[in-house]
């Protein structure tokens, strides 16, 4: 019999806080079902495995970071959505960098797999945010992918503990932000 309070949404929710703390790397069903005060088989009746729980993680990731996203630019366009959407991923990496991680490591399984309508929100809130820059369709999904590229590689470096040297990470990340501004007026200025 399941124990009381716990279900595959709290077990979700307790493996992605702990997957933020040790690292997605580092979560383990033994590691959860110590930190739920439980024995390692009771979490079998509300996840099916460690590789179960960690897709469920990345749905929730996904829909997250979607969220977050489109709280974050809801209302703005251009260089002030592409700001917006900037900050807000690199907030959430930070917050969440064990999540995240679980979000970049599965991949949807199928047409019913609930990953795919969570990546296809958080790829259209920044999908949102490039219509502001006026690209040819053509220009659009190469844009999706510089974007989210750079902003990745800079939150998990960030995150990772990557950037060494002294001078202000938030410096870097405003050049970051201004460099893309840049590039994508100057992509959607550019005749196909």
């Amino acid at each position: 019999m399941p124990r009381a309070g716990l279900d595959a949404a709290s077990v979700t929710e307790a493996g992605a806080a702990l997957a933020d703390e040790v690292g997605f790397a580092g979560l383990s069903m033994g590691l959860l079902a110590e930190r739920l005060g439980v024995r390692t088989p009771s979490l079998y009746k509300h996840v099916d495995n460690l590789a179960d729980l960690g897709h469920r993680i990345a749905v929730l990731a996904a829909t997250e970071l979607g969220d977050a996203l489109r709280d974050a630019t809801q209302g703005r366009a251009g260089s002030d959505a592409l700001s917006a959407a900037a900050k807000a991923m690199r907030a959430y990496v930070r917050e969440h960098p064990g999540r995240y991680a679980a979000g970049n490591s599965v991949a949807p399984g199928g047409p019913d797999d609930p990953l795919g309508p969570a990546i296809d929100r958080m790829l259209g809130s920044f999908s949102a945010v490039l219509r502001g820059y006026g690209l040819e369709p053509d220009v659009q999904v190469h844009a999706l992918r510089t974007l989210r590229s750079a902003l990745h590689g800079f939150a998990v470096l960030e995150a990772e503990g990557g950037f060494r040297f002294a001078t202000d990470v938030d410096e870097s990340f405003a050049l970051l932000v201004r460099l893309l501004d840049q590039g994508l007026r100057s992509a959607g200025a550019a005749p196909s």
